[in-house]
C-alpha cells in the first residue's frame, strides 16, 4: 500500500517523493491520536483524509512552485519536507514510542494452518491492500477520471483546452498518494512501533520496491512487495549459512564469512535484489516509462 502511493505520485506527476515515508509516519501518529479518542475505525477513515489534505496543501503551495525547475528541485524540496515532518512529530508527540492496539473485532487467529495460527488482523491488512490496488487499477484504467489524469501527464495543454483544470488534477493525485501512505501508517501501526524513526526504517525499502517492480507500475509494486517480503521471511526462518551455500556450488569462503547465516543477511537482501535488478533490467520488472529529461 505504501509503495502504491509512491508509484501513483511518480507515474502521474513524475515526482519522486522523498517525503512519502514521512507522510506514512504522520498517518500512524494522527491515527493513534484519533484511535485513543474515537476508536480505530474512525481513525482508519479520518487520518488518511487529514494527511491527504496536508499533502494537497504541500503540492499546491510548495511543490507546484518548483515543478518547472526540474527533478532536482523537487527532490530537494521533498527531502526537506521529510526533515520538517520528522522534527514536527518529535515536537508534538515526543521522542518515545506510542502504543497502538489491534481492535477487538480483529484480534485473535482467523484460522490455523499446519499448526500455525494466522491472525485476523493480518488478513484484514492483506484484504484492504489488495482491494485498494484493485480500486486504483479500475479507476485509472477504465474510468473517465483515470483517462483525464493519464492524459494530463503527457498532454497537459490539450487537456486544458478540453476544460479540465490540470493543476487541480495533479493536486488531487498527490493528495491521494499521501492519503494512501497515511492509510498504510494507520493499519501498520498495531504491528509496528510508532516512533520518530519509523519513516527512516521503512522509507528505503519502499524505494527498493518501486525500483524493482518498475517505476510507475502499480502491478510491479505489488509483485516486488511480495517478492521482497517472501525473500526476507524465508531468509529469517532459514538455518543455512554462507559456508553451506557456497559449498553446494563448490566455492570456498574465508572462515570469517563461512559462519555468516542467511538470517543475518536478511536485512540486506532487498538491496542485493535492487543491485541485481539495476544491473540486469534497469527499468524493473514491469516498468513502462521513465521521466523525460
Amino acid at each position: 500500500m505504501l509503495s502504491a502511493g509512491l508509484t501513483l505520485i511518480f507515474s502521474m506527476l513524475g515526482v519522486l517523493n522523498f517525503a512519502h515515508a514521512s507522510f506514512y509516519m504522520l498517518g500512524a501518529y494522527v491515527g493513534q491520536a484519533l484511535a485513543v479518542r474515537s476508536g480505530f475505525w474512525i481513525a482508519l477513515v479520518v487520518a488518511p483524509l487529514v494527511v491527504g489534505v496536508l499533502g494537497a496543501l504541500f503540492e499546491r503551495y510548495l511543490l507546484r512552485r518548483v515543478h518547472s525547475r526540474g527533478a532536482l528541485a523537487e527532490l530537494l524540496l521533498t527531502f526537506g519536507a521529510a526533515m520538517v515532518i520528522g522534527e514536527g512529530v518529535k515536537l508534538v508527540w515526543g521522542l518515545g514510542p506510542l502504543p497502538a492496539t489491534i481492535p477487538h473485532a480483529l484480534d485473535g487467529p482467523l484460522f490455523t494452518l499446519y499448526g500455525a495460527a494466522f491472525p485476523r488482523y493480518r488478513v484484514f491488512m492483506m484484504t484492504l491492500s489488495i482491494a485498494m490496488l484493485g480500486v486504483l487499477t479500475i479507476v485509472l484504467r477504465t474510468s473517465r477520471t483515470g483517462l483525464v489524469v493519464r492524459a494530463a501527464l503527457t498532454h497537459p495543454a490539450t487537456v486544458e483546452t478540453l476544460g479540465h483544470d490540470v493543476p487541480r488534477v495533479f493536486t488531487t493525485v498527490f493528495a491521494v498518494g499521501t492519503a494512501l501512505a497515511a492509510l498504510a501508517g494507520v493499519i501498520g501501526a498495531p504491528l509496528a512501533v510508532i516512533e520518530p524513526a519509523m519513516a527512516d526504517a521503512v522509507g528505503p525499502i519502499v524505494f527498493v520496491v518501486v525500483v524493482i517492480g518498475g517505476i510507475g507500475s502499480l502491478s510491479g509494486a505489488l509483485f516486488a512487495s511480495l517478492l521482497i517480503g517472501c525473500a526476507q521471511t524465508f531468509a529469517v526462518g532459514s538455518t543455512a549459512s554462507a559456508g553451506s551455500i557456497a559449498a553446494s556450488f563448490g566455492i570456498a569462503l574465508p572462515d570469517a564469512w563461512r559462519a555468516l547465516t542467511l538470517a543475518q543477511l536478511a536485512p540486506v537482501l532487498p538491496y542485493l535484489l535492487l543491485v541485481a535488478m539495476l544491473a540486469a533490467r534497469p527499468h524493473g520488472f514491469m516498468g513502462e516509462r521513465t521521466r523525460d529529461a
